[in-house]
Parts: C-alpha cells; sequence; structure tokens
C-alpha cells in the first residue's frame, strides 16, 4: 500500500482513538473509577457510542479486497477527531490525577501495539485491528484500570503509610472526623471557621471525604503548627468510613445526618446507618461523637458510648431556638447545657444551616473556644460554594443550593425559599443515586415544590418526569412549568420570566456530565 496514504490514516486513527479514551475517560471518572458503575451507566447511555456501533457495522468495508476503502478511512477518523473533541465546557473537567496519567499511559502503548499490527499485518487483516481499537474504547478504561491494579494498590498503600507517619509525628494533634448523609461539607467549614478563634487548624478542602483525598491533604498541607485537623469522611459503601478511620485515628467526630442519599450502592437506610457510625465506633473511648438529634434515623441508634446531641428540636443537649431568617442571613441562640448564647448572627440562611451551626458551636466549646470567640467567627462564615449559598445578580436572588442534592436537603431548601417574599422559581434536574427509591423521592419533590414555587424550570424531560408528575398530583397549572433541555436553556428561562415581584431563583442540584 501507498506509505502517502497509509503513514497519515494511521496517525489520524491514532489521534481519534486518544480523543474518544480520554473522552470515555472523563465519564470512568465520574463513574469513580468503578466498573460496575460504568457498565451500567453505559447501558443507559447507549446513545452516546453511536459512533463506534456505527463504525463496527461498517468494519467489513475495510478489510482486504475493498478497493477505494483505504482513501475514504482517513477521512472517516478525521469525522471522529472532531466528533471526540475536548467538551471545554465539562460542569465537572476530567481531573489529570497521578492514576488518570499512569492509565493514559498504558493506552498510548495499547494504541502503538494495535498500529504496528495493522502496519505490519496489513495483508490479512486490512484496517480491522485500527478499527476494531476504536469501536472499543468505552470498555479501555476499564481494561487499563484492571492492567494497573497492581501499580495502583502499591501507590496507594505507599501514600498511606507515609500519611500515618506523618500523623504520628503530631502526638498532640487533635483530629475531628465528620460524616453524614448531607451537611457534612458545611459543618466542616462552620467548625474550622469557629475554632481558628483559638487554633491553628488544618480541614480537608473542597470535598476531598475519599481515603486517597484525605491522604493528599495530610502529605501536602499538614504543618508542624497544625493543632486540628478536621477531616470529612465520605462514603458510598459499607466500611469506607472506616477505612479514612484507621488512616487518620480521629479523636472526636460529628455525624450531621443520615438519610436516603446513595441508595444505589448502599441498598438500604440500615446500611447506611451502620456506615456512618462507623465514625462513633472508631472515637469510642478516645474523645466525644456529637450528633444531630434533630435526625430521626440518629435519634433511633444512639450509641452506648459518651455523646452529645444538637438541634432545634427539644430535648437536644446543644438547643438553637429563637431563630429569624432574613435576606441576609439568620439570627438565633443557644441554650448549651443552661448556658445561652443570645442573638448570635451568621449571614448563612435556612433552619437547617443553624443545626449544623449548632453542632461546629457544640464542639468548638467541648474544645474551650470562648462565647466571645464563637460569636466573633460566626460573623465570618458564608455559605459553602452551592449549598443554599446566596448570591446576587442582575437584580435577581439567587440560593444556589447546586450541589450533590437529596430529599432532606430538597425539604431544606424549598422550606428556605418559603421564608422569602417575591415570586419564587425552582431550578432543578431532579436527584440521583436514589436507587429504587429515585422515582418516588422525585415525585415527593414536586408535590412539595407545587406549595412553595410560583414557576417551576425542569432540566431534562426524561430525568424530570417524576417531578413533573409529582406537580401535576398536587393540582399545580401546567402553564407554570417549563422543561428545558439543558442548564443554560433553564437559566435563561428563568431570567427571562416577566414578574412584578422580585425574583428569587432555587437552583436545586446540578447533574455532572455522566448525567
Amino acid at each position: 500500500m501507498n506509505l502517502l496514504i497509509l503513514v497519515p490514516c494511521m496517525l489520524v486513527a491514532a489521534v481519534a482513538s486518544f480523543l474518544a479514551v480520554l473522552k470515555n475517560m472523563h465519564m470512568f471518572q465520574l463513574n469513580s473509577y468503578r466498573a460496575a458503575t460504568h457498565f451500567k451507566w453505559m447501558l443507559g447511555n447507549v446513545s452516546t457510542f453511536w459512533s463506534q456501533l456505527l463504525l463496527l457495522a461498517a468494519t467489513p468495508l475495510f478489510w482486504p479486497g475493498s478497493k477505494g476503502a483505504s482513501y475514504v478511512l482517513p477521512l472517516v477518523f478525521l469525522a471522529l477527531c472532531f466528533l471526540n473533541k475536548p467538551v471545554k465546557q465539562a460542569k465537572k473537567p476530567l481531573v489529570y490525577t497521578s492514576r488518570v496519567k499512569r492509565m493514559l499511559a498504558v493506552v498510548l502503548i495499547l494504541n502503538v501495539c494495535v498500529l504496528n499490527l495493522t502496519c505490519l499485518q496489513l495483508r490479512p487483516y486490512g484496517f480491522a485491528p485500527v478499527l476494531l481499537f476504536y469501536v472499543l474504547t468505552p470498555f479501555l478504561p476499564i481494561v487499563v484500570n484492571w492492567i494497573n491494579t497492581p501499580i495502583e494498590a502499591g501507590v496507594r498503600r505507599y501514600y498511606i503509610n507515609d500519611a500515618r507517619k506523618l500523623l504520628k509525628s503530631h502526638p498532640s494533634l487533635i483530629v475531628i472526623g465528620i460524616t453524614g448523609s448531607y451537611g457534612k461539607t458545611s459543618v466542616k467549614y462552620y467548625l474550622t471557621t469557629l475554632l481558628k478563634a483559638k487554633y491553628n487548624v488544618l480541614m480537608t478542602p473542597e470535598s476531598f471525604n475519599t481515603p486517597m483525598g484525605v491522604v493528599k491533604t495530610i502529605r501536602e498541607q499538614l504543618r508542624p503548627t497544625t493543632e486540628i485537623f478536621v477531616c470529612e469522611m465520605g462514603a458510598k459503601r459499607k466500611g469506607e468510613i472506616e477505612e479514612i478511620c484507621d488512616i487518620v485515628f480521629p479523636a472526636h467526630g460529628i455525624i450531621t445526618s443520615i438519610g436516603e442519599q446513595h441508595l444505589e450502592t448502599f441498598k438500604t437506610v440500615d446500611t447506611v446507618i451502620q456506615t456512618k457510625f462507623e465514625l462513633a465506633a472508631a472515637v469510642k473511648d478516645k474523645g466525644i461523637v456529637f450528633l444531630n438529634g434533630d435526625n430521626e434515623y440518629i435519634r433511633a441508634n444512639l450509641p452506648k458510648q459518651e455523646y452529645r446531641t444538637y438541634g432545634c428540636e427539644k430535648n437536644n443537649d446543644f438547643l438553637a431556638y429563637d431563630i429569624k431568617v432574613t435576606p441576609n442571613g439568620t439570627i438565633f441562640s443557644i441554650n448549651c447545657g443552661g448556658e445561652k448564647m443570645e442573638s448570635l448572627q451568621t449571614g448563612l440562611i435556612g433552619e437547617h444551616n443553624v443545626t449544623n451551626v449548632a453542632g461546629a458551636v457544640a464542639l468548638s466549646i467541648y474544645l474551650g473556644v470562648s462565647p466571645e470567640g464563637i460569636r466573633t467567627q460566626l460573623k465570618k462564615i458564608v455559605s459553602p460554594t452551592h449549598r443554599l449559598q446566596l448570591l446576587k445578580n442582575k437584580g435577581v436572588t439567587i440560593i444556589d443550593d447546586a450541589y450533590n442534592s437529596n430529599p432532606k436537603g430538597c425539604e431544606a431548601a424549598l422550606k428556605t425559599l418559603s421564608l422569602f417574599d417575591g415570586y419564587k422559581i425552582l431550578l432543578t434536574p431532579g436527584m440521583v443515586e436514589l436507587g429504587s427509591k429515585q422515582e418516588e423521592c422525585n415525585s415527593q419533590f414536586g408535590v412539595k415544590a407545587a406549595a412553595v414555587c410560583d414557576f417551576v424550570i425542569l432540566v431534562g424531560e426524561k430525568q424530570t418526569r417524576p417531578i413533573y408528575d409529582g406537580l401535576l398530583k398536587a393540582g399545580y397549572e401546567t402553564d407554570h412549568i417549563f422543561v428545558a433541555d439543558s442548564l443554560k436553556e433553564a437559566i435563561a428561562k428563568a431570567y427571562g420570566l416577566e414578574t412584578k415581584a422580585p425574583k428569587i431563583i432555587l437552583l436545586e442540584n446540578d447533574l455532572p456530565d455522566n448525567y
């Protein structure tokens, strides 16, 4: 075959395949590098792989003896390069971690091997190997992840052991673990802010709540002057909280909530309860665990060890009361076992945020932060990004609650929205990762939204069908519902609505690119 045709064809094919791998690697990363989760995602998004399916059907055309095929193939792969070009506006772009780089190195080696096979064995096989390599790209992240398993296990052990050594070199360091179905990131921020009145504090940044995220924080940010390490602990499966505890050995803990979240992997609420209380078991006989006494699942499973409860309902050890929510924040008081702290102010909104603050106040007082220090630091607290964050834009009030929604979170967000005066708009793609209860929970969300919202904008027709049905079930008028194809279209619709009253937009959840 003419090299002037063969070489460009191979190069373009290599680029097209590698770009397709990056696209699928992005989805694999969003699916937490889990083969089972990725397979399920692939089955639910078959239309995403139409180019692979089309090329698979056309493969016989490019076997030896098919005249003219070799002239068409470069154009085919050139089109595939354009089709698989990187997405610049991804909500959560592919992060080129060390793990991803190692996986891509293996993919590159496989790609070179396939190209060599195609060039050396062109007569018997034609272009079939390079075509099939592209066709199989959706499976490559799973394959190379499996190939790299021994390497990843070794790297993981090294990093974990290194983090443990660093922690042991800080014998006076106080480690505080925070977990819960929701609210843990918020409580982490609140507690860190309050403790800074007295201590030098390190916390896990953003949502670094996996074992390796915690390890990365310790290895890169722990300093000799650090006095307290506030460690957020996330989990989607039983045993994952215990795994983090076996790395950091927390002295104290806070369990912020338990609810119907990640049921796709947990399967039952009982498993969620057992997993969250792995933190309580880890601090037993070493310190104290603070529990959200307003949460029904926590109240029904109080441990035998020493604990304190907090919340807005009666009989909590740390009781928040006299709560007044304004567009500028919240004013409230806390009864700390008889000692009252009155007229506390914070820029946060929502009663459930007061509950979270109460937990942070409780542990701060336990660790010796003064009431004056707490009062001062509370004024510095702002909502973490995308967690009932109060924003203003073009004269519109936005309640940004876009991060990882769940049934209790949705209920709290709607309650917060109801406290505002104005034209109330809900913008949401609904809730995910709720397993068999997903449709039921989204339908109930629609029913509750109907009682609060003046207008509802749903993002994605298929995903939000249960919410739509719930709205109709509650007697909501269809001309006050709009179904958008994208978040961009939904936001444009919200801003374009003509109203006499000021607009308040609740942005509830924002699904990543694999939904």
